[in-house]
């Protein structure tokens, strides 16, 4: 079965000179439990893709499906139902909630999703090494300690399908690499697909599958 389907998405967006289209035509597919990436150049659309996969913006032609479900066909309270009980999103910036504890960040996409496991999110909290901060807050944490509990607020809730937007963009080489390393090891774990964008043909290589955005068009990864 599939997490993600893409299907002919186009997408353009206006400009001085006109219409500049941003997709034309991307077809996509990302069974479940695989592990995808793409790249291209800054400006090629990467971001826009992963946007319109999540329902974050929608697609000018084609269709989006997430398992079977019809992200195209559905208004916007369908497809924020859809993120919040099939979908995963991690972004370059951690997006944690400042008066929120580590242990209360770790658990909130999962309370929304109705799917609160307690006992899953302290496996989840010494799997990324952060059990030993669980009462701290967001800005007493390093970069790289927030971006692994971003991860675990994502994986809590047990989405089908993760969505990460250079998810280790703002860290330095070294600690991007180990949050790489805890995102590939517990989707797999947990059985989630995962579409990761980056710029860095080196973290591409670590995913199974790899896709290049050029022109609006995909193509095999360089």
């Amino acid at each position: 079965m599939n997490a993600l389907t893409l299907v002919s998405v186009s997408k353009s967006f206006p400009s001085a000179e006109g219409r500049v289209e941003v997709l034309r035509g991307v077809s996509l597919t990302v069974p479940q439990g695989s592990a995808h990436a793409l790249t291209g150049e800054s400006g090629s659309g990467k971001s826009t893709l992963l946007h319109i996969a999540a329902g974050l913006e929608l697609a000018d032609a084609g269709r989006v499906l997430i398992g079977e479900s019809d992200l195209t066909a559905a208004d916007e309270a369908g497809r924020a139902a859809l993120r919040r009980g099939q979908v995963g999103l991690i972004f370059q910036q951690f997006n944690l909630i400042p008066s929120l504890t580590v242990a209360a960040n770790l658990g909130f996409q999962a309370r929304l999703a109705a799917r609160h496991d307690a006992g899953f999110i302290t496996h989840l909290a010494e799997r990324l090494g952060v059990a030993d901060l669980m009462t701290r807050y967001p800005e007493q944490l390093s970069g790289g300690q927030q971006q692994r509990v971003a991860i675990g607020r994502c994986l809590a809730a047990r989405p089908a399908l993760v969505l990460a937007d250079e998810p280790t963009g703002a860290l330095d080489e070294a600690t991007g690499d180990r949050v790489l390393d805890l995102m590939l090891d517990l989707t797999a774990e947990t059985g989630a697909a995962l579409l990761l964008v980056t710029h860095s043909p080196r973290l591409a290589a670590r995913c199974g599958t790899r896709h290049h955005l050029r022109a609006g068009q995909l193509e095999q990864a360089p």
